[in-house]
Protein backbone atom coordinates (compact mmCIF):
# COMPACT_ATOMS: atom_id res chain seq x y z
CA UNK A 1 0.00 0.00 0.00
CA UNK A 2 1.45 3.56 -0.64
CA UNK A 3 1.62 6.31 1.95
CA UNK A 4 -0.85 8.13 -0.03
CA UNK A 5 -3.39 5.35 0.00
CA UNK A 6 -2.59 4.28 4.05
CA UNK A 7 -2.62 7.51 5.31
CA UNK A 8 -6.41 8.17 3.54
CA UNK A 9 -7.05 4.88 5.28
CA UNK A 10 -6.15 6.28 8.65
CA UNK A 11 -8.02 9.62 8.19
CA UNK A 12 -11.34 7.53 6.88
CA UNK A 13 -10.90 5.51 10.55
CA UNK A 14 -9.88 8.06 12.66
CA UNK A 15 -7.10 6.72 13.54
CA UNK A 16 -4.53 9.42 11.88
CA UNK A 17 -3.33 11.44 15.04
CA UNK A 18 -3.78 15.30 13.98
CA UNK A 19 -1.41 18.16 15.50
CA UNK A 20 -2.00 22.00 15.34
CA UNK A 21 0.60 23.99 15.58
CA UNK A 22 -0.60 27.21 17.50
CA UNK A 23 -3.46 27.62 19.95
CA UNK A 24 -5.01 31.11 19.18
CA UNK A 25 -8.07 32.15 17.54
CA UNK A 26 -6.93 29.92 13.97
CA UNK A 27 -5.74 26.89 15.67
CA UNK A 28 -8.16 26.32 19.04
CA UNK A 29 -11.39 26.34 16.67
CA UNK A 30 -9.64 23.99 14.28
CA UNK A 31 -7.85 21.51 16.80
CA UNK A 32 -11.58 21.52 18.54
CA UNK A 33 -13.12 20.34 14.88
CA UNK A 34 -11.15 17.82 14.52
CA UNK A 35 -11.41 16.08 18.12
CA UNK A 36 -15.01 16.18 17.10
CA UNK A 37 -14.72 14.51 14.28
CA UNK A 38 -13.05 11.81 16.26
CA UNK A 39 -9.42 12.31 15.96
CA UNK A 40 -7.09 12.37 18.79
CA UNK A 41 -5.52 15.80 18.11
CA UNK A 42 -2.89 17.14 20.48
CA UNK A 43 -1.97 20.79 20.15
CA UNK A 44 1.18 22.26 20.16
CA UNK A 45 1.89 25.73 21.12
CA UNK A 46 4.96 27.84 23.27
CA UNK A 47 2.53 29.72 25.19
CA UNK A 48 2.55 28.16 28.44
CA UNK A 49 -0.51 29.76 29.43
CA UNK A 50 -2.29 28.50 26.75
CA UNK A 51 -1.04 24.66 27.51
CA UNK A 52 -2.12 25.19 31.02
CA UNK A 53 -5.33 26.41 30.15
CA UNK A 54 -6.13 24.20 27.32
CA UNK A 55 -5.11 21.03 29.52
CA UNK A 56 -6.73 22.05 32.38
CA UNK A 57 -10.43 22.19 30.39
CA UNK A 58 -10.27 26.13 29.97
CA UNK A 59 -11.13 27.86 27.10
CA UNK A 60 -9.52 31.20 26.39
CA UNK A 61 -10.90 32.12 22.69
CA UNK A 62 -14.37 33.15 23.32
CA UNK A 63 -15.90 31.15 20.18
CA UNK A 64 -15.14 27.69 21.67
CA UNK A 65 -16.95 27.21 24.82
CA UNK A 66 -14.45 25.51 27.78
CA UNK A 67 -17.76 22.42 28.44
CA UNK A 68 -16.55 21.86 24.53
CA UNK A 69 -13.13 21.46 25.46
CA UNK A 70 -13.34 19.98 28.90
CA UNK A 71 -15.32 17.24 27.13
CA UNK A 72 -12.93 16.58 24.76
CA UNK A 73 -9.78 16.52 27.36
CA UNK A 74 -11.34 14.37 29.23
CA UNK A 75 -12.60 11.86 26.75
CA UNK A 76 -8.98 11.74 25.94
CA UNK A 77 -9.40 13.35 22.44
CA UNK A 78 -7.57 16.56 22.97
CA UNK A 79 -4.48 17.57 24.43
CA UNK A 80 -1.66 20.17 24.36
CA UNK A 81 2.06 20.68 24.70
CA UNK A 82 5.13 23.11 24.46
CA UNK A 83 6.94 19.56 23.38
CA UNK A 84 7.82 19.24 19.73
CA UNK A 85 9.25 15.80 20.18
CA UNK A 86 5.39 14.79 20.25
CA UNK A 87 5.43 16.06 16.52
CA UNK A 88 6.93 12.42 15.41
CA UNK A 89 4.38 10.41 16.39
CA UNK A 90 1.75 12.64 14.47
CA UNK A 91 0.01 11.61 10.71
CA UNK A 92 -1.16 15.42 10.52
CA UNK A 93 0.14 18.59 11.48
CA UNK A 94 -1.46 22.03 10.46
CA UNK A 95 0.06 25.12 11.15
CA UNK A 96 -1.75 27.89 12.45
CA UNK A 97 1.09 30.29 13.62
CA UNK A 98 1.47 34.43 13.52
CA UNK A 99 2.25 35.88 10.33
CA UNK A 100 2.63 39.33 11.29
CA UNK A 101 4.35 42.55 9.55
CA UNK A 102 8.20 43.83 10.78
CA UNK A 103 8.47 47.65 11.93
CA UNK A 104 9.51 47.39 8.10
CA UNK A 105 6.71 46.58 6.81
CA UNK A 106 7.50 43.48 5.01
CA UNK A 107 6.87 40.04 6.47
CA UNK A 108 7.93 38.38 9.74
CA UNK A 109 8.12 34.64 8.38
CA UNK A 110 10.20 33.52 11.86
CA UNK A 111 7.10 31.91 13.35
CA UNK A 112 6.39 29.62 10.15
CA UNK A 113 10.19 28.77 9.31
CA UNK A 114 10.36 27.86 13.00
CA UNK A 115 7.63 25.61 13.42
CA UNK A 116 8.82 24.29 9.46
CA UNK A 117 11.83 23.55 10.79
CA UNK A 118 10.70 21.83 14.30
CA UNK A 119 8.42 19.49 11.94
CA UNK A 120 11.44 18.64 9.69
CA UNK A 121 13.32 17.44 12.38
CA UNK A 122 10.49 14.96 13.75
CA UNK A 123 9.02 13.78 10.04
CA UNK A 124 8.50 9.95 8.61
CA UNK A 125 6.99 8.88 5.46
CA UNK A 126 3.35 9.24 5.15
CA UNK A 127 2.64 12.81 7.35
CA UNK A 128 0.62 15.24 5.97
CA UNK A 129 1.75 19.29 6.24
CA UNK A 130 -0.70 21.64 5.72
CA UNK A 131 0.12 25.58 6.57
CA UNK A 132 -2.86 27.74 7.14
CA UNK A 133 -1.56 30.67 8.16
CA UNK A 134 -1.71 33.66 5.47
CA UNK A 135 1.06 34.58 4.01
CA UNK A 136 2.49 35.78 0.35
CA UNK A 137 2.04 33.32 -2.94
CA UNK A 138 4.98 30.89 -2.89
CA UNK A 139 5.89 30.51 0.49
CA UNK A 140 4.83 26.39 0.81
CA UNK A 141 6.79 26.02 -1.63
CA UNK A 142 9.87 28.35 -0.98
CA UNK A 143 9.75 28.22 2.56
CA UNK A 144 7.93 24.84 3.68
CA UNK A 145 8.28 22.44 1.21
CA UNK A 146 12.45 22.20 1.17
CA UNK A 147 12.60 21.76 5.02
CA UNK A 148 10.06 18.84 4.30
CA UNK A 149 12.03 16.95 1.81
CA UNK A 150 15.47 17.82 3.48
CA UNK A 151 15.36 13.92 4.68
CA UNK A 152 15.52 12.83 0.67
CA UNK A 153 11.45 12.92 0.70
CA UNK A 154 9.86 13.11 -2.24
CA UNK A 155 6.40 15.30 -2.30
CA UNK A 156 3.47 13.45 -3.25
CA UNK A 157 4.93 10.11 -2.49
CA UNK A 158 6.75 9.66 0.96
CA UNK A 159 5.60 13.40 2.12
CA UNK A 160 2.63 15.30 1.56
CA UNK A 161 2.48 19.27 1.74
CA UNK A 162 -0.53 21.78 1.19
CA UNK A 163 -1.94 25.47 2.23
CA UNK A 164 -5.07 26.03 3.33
CA UNK A 165 -5.96 29.50 3.69
CA UNK A 166 -7.88 30.20 7.28
CA UNK A 167 -11.21 31.85 7.53
CA UNK A 168 -11.95 32.82 11.34
CA UNK A 169 -13.67 35.54 11.74
CA UNK A 170 -13.60 36.13 15.52
CA UNK A 171 -17.66 36.87 17.17
CA UNK A 172 -19.40 35.48 13.81
CA UNK A 173 -22.12 34.35 15.12
CA UNK A 174 -23.13 32.29 11.75
CA UNK A 175 -19.81 31.07 9.95
CA UNK A 176 -17.30 28.98 11.75
CA UNK A 177 -14.66 26.41 11.19
CA UNK A 178 -17.15 23.51 9.91
CA UNK A 179 -19.59 25.89 7.42
CA UNK A 180 -17.27 28.10 6.16
CA UNK A 181 -16.02 26.40 3.12
CA UNK A 182 -12.13 25.36 2.74
CA UNK A 183 -9.64 26.01 0.07
CA UNK A 184 -6.64 23.42 -0.50
CA UNK A 185 -4.53 23.67 -2.69
CA UNK A 186 -1.52 20.74 -2.52
CA UNK A 187 2.26 20.65 -3.81
CA UNK A 188 1.28 17.90 -6.27
CA UNK A 189 -2.29 16.05 -7.03
CA UNK A 190 -1.98 13.29 -4.24
CA UNK A 191 -0.77 16.11 -1.71
CA UNK A 192 -3.96 17.86 -2.46
CA UNK A 193 -6.15 14.77 -2.18
CA UNK A 194 -4.41 13.90 1.50
CA UNK A 195 -5.24 17.24 2.82
CA UNK A 196 -8.80 17.49 1.29
CA UNK A 197 -9.23 14.06 2.75
CA UNK A 198 -8.11 15.13 5.82
CA UNK A 199 -10.28 18.88 6.01
CA UNK A 200 -13.57 17.24 4.45
CA UNK A 201 -14.00 15.56 7.88
CA UNK A 202 -14.59 18.31 9.80
CA UNK A 203 -15.71 21.51 7.02
CA UNK A 204 -19.05 20.75 4.98
CA UNK A 205 -17.57 22.19 1.55
CA UNK A 206 -13.97 21.68 0.43
CA UNK A 207 -12.64 23.81 -2.48
CA UNK A 208 -9.20 21.65 -4.30
CA UNK A 209 -7.45 24.51 -6.16
CA UNK A 210 -4.67 23.72 -8.91
CA UNK A 211 -1.40 24.75 -6.53
CA UNK A 212 -0.53 25.90 -3.26
CA UNK A 213 0.42 29.15 -4.74
CA UNK A 214 -3.74 29.64 -5.88
CA UNK A 215 -4.46 28.77 -2.43
CA UNK A 216 -2.48 31.38 -0.97
CA UNK A 217 -3.56 33.93 -3.65
CA UNK A 218 -6.85 33.32 -2.78
CA UNK A 219 -6.93 34.68 0.89
CA UNK A 220 -4.93 37.50 -0.23
CA UNK A 221 -7.46 38.37 -2.92
CA UNK A 222 -10.37 38.37 -0.46
CA UNK A 223 -8.71 40.52 2.22
CA UNK A 224 -7.51 42.84 -0.51
CA UNK A 225 -10.50 43.21 -1.76
CA UNK A 226 -11.81 44.10 1.71
CA UNK A 227 -8.68 46.66 2.46
CA UNK A 228 -9.36 48.31 -0.97
CA UNK A 229 -13.16 49.17 -0.26
CA UNK A 230 -12.78 49.95 3.12
CA UNK A 231 -10.26 52.41 1.99
CA UNK A 232 -12.23 53.77 -0.90
CA UNK A 233 -15.22 54.50 1.27
CA UNK A 234 -12.78 55.66 4.09
CA UNK A 235 -11.73 58.00 1.28
CA UNK A 236 -15.64 59.03 0.50
CA UNK A 237 -15.80 60.13 3.86
CA UNK A 238 -13.68 62.41 3.82
CA UNK A 239 -14.82 63.61 0.65
CA UNK A 240 -17.99 64.06 2.48
CA UNK A 241 -17.29 65.70 5.47
CA UNK A 242 -15.27 68.50 3.19
CA UNK A 243 -18.67 68.60 1.10
CA UNK A 244 -21.11 68.98 4.36
CA UNK A 245 -22.98 65.54 3.42
CA UNK A 246 -23.89 63.07 5.89
CA UNK A 247 -21.72 59.40 4.21
CA UNK A 248 -24.08 57.16 6.49
CA UNK A 249 -26.87 58.68 4.81
CA UNK A 250 -25.23 58.47 1.50
CA UNK A 251 -24.10 54.75 2.08
CA UNK A 252 -28.02 53.77 3.34
CA UNK A 253 -29.50 55.21 0.18
CA UNK A 254 -26.62 53.34 -2.23
CA UNK A 255 -27.41 49.93 -0.76
CA UNK A 256 -30.60 50.30 -1.92
CA UNK A 257 -29.46 49.33 -5.08
CA UNK A 258 -30.19 45.29 -5.64
CA UNK A 259 -27.56 45.20 -7.80
CA UNK A 260 -23.62 46.58 -8.75
CA UNK A 261 -23.26 47.68 -5.08
CA UNK A 262 -21.88 46.03 -2.16
CA UNK A 263 -21.88 48.19 1.10
CA UNK A 264 -18.51 48.87 2.98
CA UNK A 265 -18.29 51.23 5.81
CA UNK A 266 -15.78 53.95 6.97
CA UNK A 267 -14.23 53.46 10.09
CA UNK A 268 -11.39 54.48 12.88
CA UNK A 269 -9.04 52.59 10.38
CA UNK A 270 -8.16 48.72 10.23
CA UNK A 271 -7.21 46.38 12.44
CA UNK A 272 -7.01 42.54 13.40
CA UNK A 273 -4.03 39.74 12.08
CA UNK A 274 -5.62 39.97 8.80
CA UNK A 275 -7.00 42.72 6.32
CA UNK A 276 -4.13 45.55 7.55
CA UNK A 277 -1.95 43.18 6.92
CA UNK A 278 -2.35 40.56 4.56
CA UNK A 279 -2.88 42.71 1.08
CA UNK A 280 1.18 44.49 2.20
CA UNK A 281 2.14 40.61 1.59
CA UNK A 282 1.35 40.63 -1.84
CA UNK A 283 2.06 44.11 -2.31
CA UNK A 284 5.99 43.42 -0.97
CA UNK A 285 6.11 39.90 -3.06
CA UNK A 286 5.27 41.92 -6.08
CA UNK A 287 8.22 44.69 -5.57
CA UNK A 288 10.20 41.65 -6.12
CA UNK A 289 8.69 41.17 -9.25
CA UNK A 290 9.44 44.68 -10.25
CA UNK A 291 5.63 45.41 -9.85
CA UNK A 292 3.94 48.43 -8.10
CA UNK A 293 0.56 47.10 -6.29
CA UNK A 294 -0.71 50.78 -6.40
CA UNK A 295 -4.86 50.24 -5.31
CA UNK A 296 -2.78 47.94 -2.36
CA UNK A 297 -0.56 51.13 -1.52
CA UNK A 298 -3.08 53.71 -1.76
CA UNK A 299 -5.51 51.90 0.25
CA UNK A 300 -3.02 51.37 2.71
CA UNK A 301 -1.99 55.13 2.89
CA UNK A 302 -5.98 55.89 3.25
CA UNK A 303 -6.35 53.13 5.76
CA UNK A 304 -3.36 53.94 8.21
CA UNK A 305 -4.39 57.64 8.22
CA UNK A 306 -7.73 57.80 9.35
CA UNK A 307 -6.66 57.37 13.12
CA UNK A 308 -5.06 61.29 11.84
CA UNK A 309 -8.73 62.14 11.30
CA UNK A 310 -10.22 60.97 13.86
CA UNK A 311 -8.42 62.82 16.23
CA UNK A 312 -8.62 65.96 14.33
CA UNK A 313 -12.56 65.24 14.60
CA UNK A 314 -11.73 65.42 17.96
CA UNK A 315 -9.92 68.38 18.36
CA UNK A 316 -12.56 70.34 16.11
CA UNK A 317 -15.44 69.26 18.39
CA UNK A 318 -13.19 70.07 21.03
CA UNK A 319 -12.39 73.95 19.62
CA UNK A 320 -15.86 74.08 19.35
CA UNK A 321 -16.65 73.59 22.58
CA UNK A 322 -14.06 76.43 23.76
CA UNK A 323 -11.81 73.46 24.99
CA UNK A 324 -7.96 72.45 23.89
CA UNK A 325 -7.14 68.53 23.65
CA UNK A 326 -4.29 69.76 25.84
CA UNK A 327 -5.56 68.62 29.54
CA UNK A 328 -9.00 67.55 28.20
CA UNK A 329 -10.46 64.25 29.85
CA UNK A 330 -11.05 61.73 26.53
CA UNK A 331 -12.70 58.83 27.23
CA UNK A 332 -12.11 55.83 24.25
CA UNK A 333 -14.76 52.95 24.28
CA UNK A 334 -13.86 50.12 23.22
CA UNK A 335 -10.22 49.40 21.83
CA UNK A 336 -10.70 46.00 20.76
CA UNK A 337 -10.04 45.80 16.81
CA UNK A 338 -13.72 45.20 15.91
CA UNK A 339 -16.88 44.17 17.96
CA UNK A 340 -17.26 41.64 20.94
CA UNK A 341 -13.80 40.52 20.57
CA UNK A 342 -10.61 40.72 22.54
CA UNK A 343 -8.20 41.12 20.56
CA UNK A 344 -6.25 44.32 19.97
CA UNK A 345 -3.71 43.28 17.08
CA UNK A 346 -3.28 46.55 14.81
CA UNK A 347 -6.34 47.96 16.66
CA UNK A 348 -6.67 51.48 15.69
CA UNK A 349 -7.57 52.52 19.18
CA UNK A 350 -3.75 52.38 19.69
CA UNK A 351 -2.91 54.82 17.44
CA UNK A 352 -5.77 57.23 18.53
CA UNK A 353 -4.32 57.01 21.79
CA UNK A 354 -0.80 57.78 21.25
CA UNK A 355 -1.89 60.60 19.16
CA UNK A 356 -4.33 62.01 21.43
CA UNK A 357 -1.41 61.34 24.62
CA UNK A 358 1.09 63.38 22.10
CA UNK A 359 -1.22 66.25 22.41
CA UNK A 360 -1.02 66.56 25.52
CA UNK A 361 -5.00 64.57 26.17
CA UNK A 362 -5.84 63.20 29.72
CA UNK A 363 -6.91 59.63 27.69
CA UNK A 364 -8.79 56.53 29.67
CA UNK A 365 -10.42 53.58 28.12
CA UNK A 366 -13.05 51.30 28.78
CA UNK A 367 -13.26 48.03 26.91
CA UNK A 368 -15.73 45.05 28.17
CA UNK A 369 -13.42 42.63 26.97
CA UNK A 370 -9.65 44.02 27.19
CA UNK A 371 -8.75 44.53 31.08
CA UNK A 372 -5.00 45.89 30.07
CA UNK A 373 -3.66 47.68 27.09
CA UNK A 374 0.08 47.59 26.39
CA UNK A 375 1.81 48.53 23.59
CA UNK A 376 4.64 50.59 23.01
CA UNK A 377 4.77 53.17 25.84
CA UNK A 378 1.12 52.69 26.15
CA UNK A 379 0.31 50.90 29.65
CA UNK A 380 -2.69 51.19 30.54
CA UNK A 381 -5.98 49.53 32.59
CA UNK A 382 -9.60 50.25 31.49
CA UNK A 383 -11.56 52.12 33.52
CA UNK A 384 -14.51 51.26 35.71
CA UNK A 385 -17.38 52.02 33.72
CA UNK A 386 -20.19 54.06 34.91
CA UNK A 387 -22.75 57.13 34.07
CA UNK A 388 -20.06 59.48 36.03
CA UNK A 389 -17.14 58.13 34.39
CA UNK A 390 -19.34 58.67 31.17
CA UNK A 391 -20.51 62.27 32.21
CA UNK A 392 -17.18 63.36 33.79
CA UNK A 393 -15.24 63.09 30.52
CA UNK A 394 -14.68 66.20 28.34
CA UNK A 395 -15.05 63.88 25.13
CA UNK A 396 -16.35 60.47 24.90
CA UNK A 397 -15.18 58.73 22.08
CA UNK A 398 -16.33 55.61 20.58
CA UNK A 399 -13.57 53.48 18.77
CA UNK A 400 -15.46 49.88 19.30
CA UNK A 401 -19.04 49.35 18.77
CA UNK A 402 -19.53 46.86 21.63
CA UNK A 403 -22.64 45.14 21.88
CA UNK A 404 -22.71 45.66 25.81
CA UNK A 405 -22.88 49.49 25.54
CA UNK A 406 -26.51 51.19 25.71
CA UNK A 407 -25.72 53.89 23.41
CA UNK A 408 -28.98 56.03 24.34
CA UNK A 409 -27.44 55.69 28.28
CA UNK A 410 -24.28 57.29 26.89
CA UNK A 411 -25.67 59.92 24.66
CA UNK A 412 -27.90 60.57 28.15
CA UNK A 413 -24.91 61.53 30.07
CA UNK A 414 -22.10 62.87 27.91
CA UNK A 415 -21.08 66.06 26.85
CA UNK A 416 -19.61 65.59 23.65
CA UNK A 417 -19.69 61.71 21.69
CA UNK A 418 -17.37 61.67 18.85
CA UNK A 419 -18.67 58.47 16.94
CA UNK A 420 -16.49 56.55 14.58
CA UNK A 421 -18.62 53.65 13.77
CA UNK A 422 -22.11 55.34 13.70
CA UNK A 423 -23.17 53.17 16.72
CA UNK A 424 -25.64 56.42 17.83
CA UNK A 425 -27.48 56.73 14.61
CA UNK A 426 -31.23 57.64 15.20
CA UNK A 427 -30.86 57.70 19.10
CA UNK A 428 -31.25 61.34 21.25
CA UNK A 429 -29.74 62.54 24.19
CA UNK A 430 -28.68 65.33 25.68
CA UNK A 431 -24.54 64.72 24.26
CA UNK A 432 -23.48 66.65 21.23
CA UNK A 433 -22.75 63.66 18.78
CA UNK A 434 -20.21 64.46 15.91
CA UNK A 435 -19.66 61.50 13.44
CA UNK A 436 -17.01 60.98 10.74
Amino acid sequence: MTEKAALIEKINRRDARVGVIGLGYVGLPLAVEFANAGFSVLGIDTDARKVAALNAGDSYVPDVPADVIGGLVAAGKLAASQDYEAIAKLDAISICVPTPLRKTRDPDMSYVVSAAERISEHLRPGMLIVLESTTYPGTTIEVVLPRMLSNGYTAGEDTFVAFSPERIDPANPTYGVRNTPKVIGGVTPACTEVAVALYATVVEQVVPVSSTQAAEMVKLLENTFRAVNIGLINEITIMCDKLGVDVWEVIAAAKTKPFGYMPFYPGPGLGGHCIPIDPLYLSWKLKSLNFNARFIELADEINTNMPRYVVSKVTEALNEDRKPVRGSQILVLGVAYKPDVDDVRESPAIDIIQLLQQQGAAVSFHDPHVADLRFDDIEMRSVEYGVATVASADCVLIVTDHSAYDWAEILDNAQLVVDTRNATADLLGRARVVTL
